[in-house]
């Protein structure tokens, strides 16, 4: 959810563990089989019957036919690759249970979307409540593929994004997914997310730097500095430039040792660095040059090539999700990282209307209807407060969309706890496999996840003993 170049990252890490998985013959590619569902383009309009084929990926090499649990993995705003059924926290559970392992895209997103689906018009049917209709319909798909049964409990998992589509698939489908996993879940929509930027002092200095120096007339020298492709004359190619500057630390901040290019604290080594090298006048500034984080031969500033990417409807840019997500900001979930508040460490050139106004721009939405959708999603679904059963919250404690998720439990005296907080580990950090690295904070939560998963299947199984005995 944050921009281009941390979620490049982690996508490219995920791709590395799946050529290192393949190449140990662990989970060989051969057990994962692709497939396509044929699904209604709008499930609310049964006069529409305009379609779109939806991707998904199946891996039946742990399950244990026919009575074993199917666990869904569920698709976010990016497309879905074989890696998705074949590691994972979930994949080890599916190992240890027996389960059927299943990932469906998102609609809209990787290749599940028709040739023209990114047109403004056609986006209209593009929102998290024809995501999980799509889920609800294919449960039903699977079910009849596999010749599943009551017999059969399933379980969904998710991260960001999606993990908040886990835990409201749950409870909006109680009687189809038994429980659900949501890590790092953001289900409480908000316009201004400017809390996403609090951080260091330094940080703070480095940015009004280069702010300094972008407004004092030196625009060759930043460019040069920072290594930039463009000189960013035009205020909108250095607000892009800022925005990509507060890209390195939202991502170590968001995704610390997960796949980013720098920890959180390789980062603070470089803002806190007393070394002779910093001395002088300007050493906030030059801590924060580009090339210490960035093996790009230059940093992209183009306001006018970052528009036409998102103006861009043909195919192959919906693997990349920019359009579509922003979309989605603009009509459900706001989201925008903002930076006007005092204690923003970035610019104040990170502005919520600057944000707001591509909304307009990109799809014809007014800025000032923002508010009253995201108060629609929010009574939709509960927000951070959702009175729901036996959905896992999965947070760490330095992940900024913690504030947006159920971190409290709010359940009575006797009842199984529904929230996971890991005081030091960042976004999503519980999803990934088992490592001899971990810290002890991360094992310890992945243990108690395991623990209700398994009491989720137990009491399953003892209730479908009850009523087949009544």
């Amino acid at each position: 959810m944050i921009k281009r170049r941390a979620r490049d990252n982690q996508l490219q890490k995920n791709k590395q563990l799946l050529l290192k998985l393949t190449v140990s013959l662990h989970q060989p590619l051969h057990h994962v089989k692709e497939g396509w569902i044929v699904q209604p383009l709008d499930h609310f309009n049964q006069q529409n019957s305009n379609t779109f084929p939806q991707r998904f990926f199946v891996n039946e090499a742990y399950w244990q036919h026919p009575d074993g649990p199917v666990f869904l993995y569920i698709g976010g705003e990016g497309p879905l690759v074989e890696y998705d059924v074949l590691t994972g926290h979930h994949s080890d559970m599916a190992e240890e249970h027996g389960a059927l392992l299943l990932a469906l895209e998102h609609r809209f997103y990787g290749d599940s979307i028709n040739p023209d689906g990114l047109k403004t018009e056609n986006l209209a049917d593009l929102s998290s409540q024809q995501a999980l209709t799509d889920l609800a319909a294919f449960h039903q798909y699977i079910s009849q593929n596999f010749n599943l049964t009551h017999r059969n409990t399933w379980i969904s998992f998710g991260g960001s994004y999606s993990g908040a589509l886990s835990a409201w698939f749950r409870g909006k489908f109680p009687n189809l997914v038994y429980g659900a996993v949501a890590s790092s879940a953001p289900v409480k929509a908000k316009l201004d997310f400017s809390e996403y930027n609090n951080c260091l002092s330094k940080v703070r200095e480095a940015f009004a730097a280069v702010k300094e120096a972008l407004m004092s007339g030196n625009i060759n020298q930043v460019a040069s500095d920072f290594g930039c492709c463009q000189i960013p004359k035009d205020p909108y190619d250095q607000i892009e430039l800022m925005e990509s500057l507060a890209d390195i630390f939202m991502g170590a901040v968001q995704y610390n040792e997960e796949g980013v290019l720098m920890s959180i604290n390789e980062l603070c080594g470089i803002m806190t660095n007393n070394s002779q090298e910093y001395q002088d006048g300007m050493e906030a500034y030059n801590r924060l040059i580009y090339r210490f984080t960035s093996k790009e031969p230059c940093l992209d500033i183009s306001y006018e090539k970052s528009m036409k990417d998102l103006m861009d409807t043909s195919v192959h840019a919906g693997r990349r999700g920019e359009r579509q997500w922003t979309y989605q900001t603009c009509t459900e979930f706001g989201f925008y990282q903002s930076c006007e508040d005092a204690t923003c460490p970035f610019s104040g050139m990170l502005t919520l209307q600057d944000q707001t106004k591509l909304c307009t721009t990109l799809f014809g939405i007014s800025q000032h209807s923002l508010p009253a959708r995201i108060a629609f999603t929010n009574t939709y679904y509960g927000g951070d407060n959702p009175h729901t059963h036996r959905i896992l919250y999965v947070n760490g404690g330095i992940d900024p969309w913690k504030t947006l998720s159920v971190v409290q439990d709010g359940t009575e005296e006797g009842e199984e706890a529904q929230t996971i907080f890991i005081k030091d580990t960042a976004h999503c950090a519980d999803m990934s496999s088992r490592r001899v690295t971990d810290r002890s904070s991360l094992t310890k939560a992945r243990q108690e996840i395991e623990k209700h998963v398994a009491n989720w299947l137990k009491t399953a199984a003892q209730e479908k003993l009850e009523k087949g005995t009544s």
